[in-house]
């Protein structure tokens, strides 16, 4: 009898940027993982403590800059050092190469035997929206000073870097169109997972009469456009989250807005079940939260740019608001009639973007 070929088995190294703060990076990484749980994730940092306890059995391998001090708290102090992490990692012995980034991670220096596959968040927003992002970060004379010259060497290399990876994945797209622009090249899109089975659809009778915001209260999320906007309609809003934010939009705050702070899954579930609508006044690269309030058959009120554009089909699922104004949301507000829209066929929409169906998308992309 002849010798038997031994079946191939795929060795897969996934690359994150760090791990050190829990959201939809997060998200992405714990739904592709699931499909390769023997496969090591590779990351600048990660501080246990931050991230759900399951991580605590995953094979997660770190860089050198996981043991410089306060690396977990002050990453940002440390922007030079990514590079030289993340090229630093020796991934000799792999077939495929999975980096979910928004910085950095697509920088490995890959074996000449294995396929880089990246699935880009979005091109660094700190290094190729500068501008705007140092508008909206708490950052002092000194380091504004020397930061430019900084962000353009790191741009150079990010480009660089960019050359080496084999296949984008965007993650809509307006990141599909950053791709282009900032580093050349073509990608597919794959949606980001939502996890739609955990949500569920109220009955009317327990529709409630507000509306919801669920977000980190931080600048770019533009949480005082809906402040504005409701404190001029009267209409009730809940937020729920927290963030540097949060004192001073309380402070800006009428009486028929009410902050929550952060709430517990359940609460989050029930929310966002009993809402009238959801608003959602920021620019996402993608926006995993208004597909989850679909999900539960509630309609969403989203500024008309980002990853909105992929997700919200006015009249079917939502309301999309032109500019990003007060005045503007404010006119969506008032001519929104919740009795338009269907909670099933809402609900139907969301399942388009469900966890099985990135993991199919992500499988198919690994196995070409």
């Amino acid at each position: 009898m002849g010798a038997v070929d031994a079946p191939f088995i795929l060795k897969l190294a996934f690359v994150v940027s760090w791990l050190n703060q829990y959201g939809g990076a997060e998200r992405v990484l714990e739904a592709a993982h699931a499909l390769y749980p023997d496969a090591p994730i590779y990351t600048s940092m990660y501080d246990p403590a931050a991230m759900p306890r399951a991580y605590r059995g995953w094979d997660i391998r770190v860089s050198f800059m996981d043991r410089l001090p306060y690396v977990y708290r002050r990453h940002q102090l440390f922007l030079p050092l990514y590079r030289y992490a993340f090229e630093g990692f020796d991934l000799s012995g792999y077939d495929k190469i999975l980096s979910i980034t928004s910085a950095f991670a697509h920088g490995i220096q890959k074996p000449k035997s294995a396929e880089h596959i990246c699935y880009c968040l979005t091109p660094a927003r700190f290094l190729w929206q500068y501008d705007e992002y140092v508008m909206h970060e708490p950052v002092n004379g000194v380091a504004r000073k020397f930061l430019p010259a900084m962000v353009s060497q790191l741009r150079e290399w990010d480009r660089r870097a960019a050359s080496r990876v084999d296949e984008f994945i965007a993650i809509s797209r307006e990141v599909q169109n950053r791709i282009r622009a900032c580093y050349g090249r073509e990608s597919c899109i794959v949606y980001p997972p939502v996890g739609a089975d955990a949500f569920h659809i109220a009955p009317p009778a327990e529709i409630g009469d507000y509306f919801l915001i669920i977000s980190r209260l931080i600048p770019y999320k533009r949480i005082e456009l809906a402040v504005d906007a409701f404190n001029e309609t009267g209409q009730p809003l809940l937020i729920a989250g927290d963030g540097r934010d949060r004192a001073r939009l309380q402070a800006r705050a009428k009486s028929n807005i009410k902050f929550l702070g952060r709430v517990s899954d359940r609460e989050r579930l029930d929310l966002m079940a009993r809402c009238k609508a959801f608003v959602f006044p920021g620019q996402e690269d993608f926006g995993i939260t208004p597909l989850e309030a679909n999900a539960a058959g509630r309609p969403v009120i989203a500024y008309g740019g980002g990853g909105a554009l992929d997700t919200v089909i006015p009249g079917m699922n939502g309301v999309l608001f032109d500019f990003p104004t007060t005045s503007a949301l404010v006119e969506s507000l008032q001519t929104f009639d919740a009795s338009d829209y269907d909670s099933q066929q809402i609900r139907a929409h969301a399942e388009r973007f469900d966890t099985r169906v990135f993991q199919e998308a992500i499988r198919a992309r690994i196995a070409a």
